[in-house]
């Protein structure tokens, strides 16, 4: 029994000693841990959380300028939360705490007011998360603020209109209040009637709504049939894409070649539009939406990373005469081949940022 006893416990030994040589060592496991340590030590910007807090997600524009935030975010192996508000200011104030209260490392935020936004967006600050805005109309101390040239686009495209109609014309303009870039717009608008006497304004109207563009169409329409005889509306000028599309849609269907539409803002629903034949599009000034939503990532980044950017950023508007295009299809992605200075801008990126998207 002793000898059976002494058998079995020399056996469980040497099984305990291969055993124990099977198991990955103490000093290995450690390395692992710390190469892991060091290659995040490395990347601080990698895996942030960030939220996009949108007034209104509609048209084309807004898809493409939310196609640009979440590309550049996944190249800066971050992750992204879109929040639509629907139009509704106070559901946007809502869903602006919402995010600071999950914690996120960084908010976008697309339009608002200051009235609805400052409250959040200094609450956001006080917790060390970093904000940048783009077209809106918030005014707190340590967040940065991207807008559009959106006096340079409403000259240009009025200055455009001017010139095709020698200084003399009937216009309708499509405007809404209550939008940061619409006002800014408006201030050259009010600035060219004033410089262009023989510019005259004679219907105006504009709602931003769920079918903006849908909406803009009847109205146009209701317009057209006060104003049924050629000559009577030389051009419309709309301060919204959205607005242009319904203005567009109204004229072709009434048959009316007499009227010429001039707009801000671009998108690739947009060119199709401008590049059928015989459209009444005539132009339009704009930045990419794609940079937009891109430009507006990397400043985020810089304030991450705990750089200070400007507190203003403008962005530079091309102006697009359609003229200018070729007769085979034009998307926003080949729009730089035909527009100068269209698309693929470096502004926001530094360094750091380039280092972040190689990794």
């Amino acid at each position: 029994m002793k000898i059976k006893t002494s058998w079995v416990l020399t056996a469980l030994l040497i099984i305990g000693l291969i055993l124990t040589g099977c198991q990955p060592k103490g000093d290995a496991k450690e390395e692992s841990l710390s190469s892991t340590s060091a290659e995040s030590s490395e990347n601080p910007l990698a895996g942030k959380k960030i939220a996009l807090i949108l007034q209104q997600n509609l048209g084309t524009f807004s898809a493409q300028y939310i196609e640009g935030v979440k590309e550049q975010v996944k190249k800066f192996g971050g992750t992204v939360t879109v929040f639509n508000s629907e139009g509704d200011l106070a559901k946007m104030a809502s869903n602006l705490d919402a995010a600071v209260n999950q914690g996120v490392d960084g908010i976008l935020i697309d339009h608002g007011t200051k009235e609805a936004l400052n409250q959040g967006v200094q609450k956001a600050v006080d917790k060390g998360i970093s904000v940048v805005a783009f077209d809106a109309g918030v005014e707190v101390e340590g967040i940065t603020v991207l807008e559009q040239g959106d006096q340079q686009m409403a000259e240009m495209t009025l200055n455009k209109l001017a010139e095709d109609a020698n200084g003399e014309a009937n216009i309708v303009k499509i405007w809404v209040a209550g939008f940061a870039p619409m006002e800014r717009r408006q201030v050259a608008y009010e600035k060219f009637l004033t410089e262009n006497p023989g510019i005259k304004e004679i219907a105006t109207f504009g709602a931003a709504t769920a079918n903006t563009a849908l909406d803009t169409q009847s109205q146009m329409e209701a317009v057209l049939k006060q104003y049924p005889n050629e000559g009577e509306i030389t051009a419309v000028w709309a301060a919204w894409d959205e607005f242009a599309k319904g203005a567009v849609r109204a004229i072709e269907q009434a048959g009316r070649t007499d009227i010429k539409v001039y707009s801000i803002d671009m998108s690739d629903e947009d060119l199709q539009m401008i590049q059928k034949e015989n459209s009444p599009w005539a132009a339009s000034a704009a930045v990419d939406p794609m940079d937009i939503g891109r430009i507006q990532v990397r400043y985020l980044y810089q304030k991450i990373n705990g750089e200070n950017p400007e507190e203003k950023i403008v962005l530079e508007p091309v102006f697009v005469d359609a003229s200018k295009l070729p007769k085979e299809t034009v998307t926003t992605n080949s729009l730089h081949e035909f527009i100068e200075g269209w698309g693929a801008s470096e502004q926001g990126y530094t360094d750091a940022l380039r280092e972040l998207e190689r990794q």
